[in-house]
């Protein structure tokens, strides 16, 4: 059919694909680079390109990385004996944009057997401490007991983000597995 803008749907539609964009922002993002600014369309199309062609997994974390090891991996100054257990790459660009943790990351996607032993690989290089920055939920209090019990060989301490009510938000909008927690890990003052 002539007229029609399928080229321009097919381009709202990829960006309605990505996580926090519904329809009507994908439609403001593809309107304002197809018809105010054609050159940012470019830019970000070069910049995913090349994004996707050199960003892989650092082969020791797993965190994101242009090279076989990742920059974090890499430095010398870092807390070796801190290890800081993600559940993906995101979390590690958190962190390290806030200054939060100066050790080393390890990304757990799975529970399978070749994480595990990159897993036992890393605690062997001199970790002593292991801090679980996982999403708190009962699966991953079943997560972090499976590895404690994975790496029961090696002298480690254990710890996990703390968790509770937020800053700002009323008891009435907390979930009740929150509250609990907060109420039992409450601290004095």
């Amino acid at each position: 059919m002539r007229g029609s803008l399928d080229k321009f749907n097919k381009l709202v539609d990829a960006l309605g694909e990505l996580p926090t964009i519904g329809k009507k922002s994908a439609i403001r993002l593809a309107y304002h680079m197809v018809m105010r600014d054609s050159f940012i369309g470019m830019k970000i199309s070069h910049a995913i390109e090349e994004a996707l062609g050199t960003i892989k997994r650092c082969s020791s974390c797993g965190g994101m990385s242009e090279d076989d090891l990742c920059h974090i991996c890499c430095d010398e100054s870092r807390d070796e004996y801190a290890l800081c257990i993600v559940e993906n790459a995101k979390d590690i660009l958190l962190l390290e944009e806030n200054g939060l943790f100066d050790g080393k990351y390890f990304v757990l996607e799975s529970l399978d057997e070749l994480s595990m032993s990159m897993l036992e690989r890393i605690v062997k290089n001199g970790t002593s401490e292991i801090i679980f920055a996982l999403t708190p939920s009962v699966s991953n209090d079943a997560v972090m007991l499976y590895i404690e019990d994975k790496l029961s060989d090696f002298s480690l301490n254990y710890s996990k983000i703390a968790q509770g009510v937020p800053t700002g938000v009323s008891l009435e909008n907390i979930d009740l597995l929150s509250l609990t927690r907060a109420l039992k890990n409450r601290v004095k003052v």
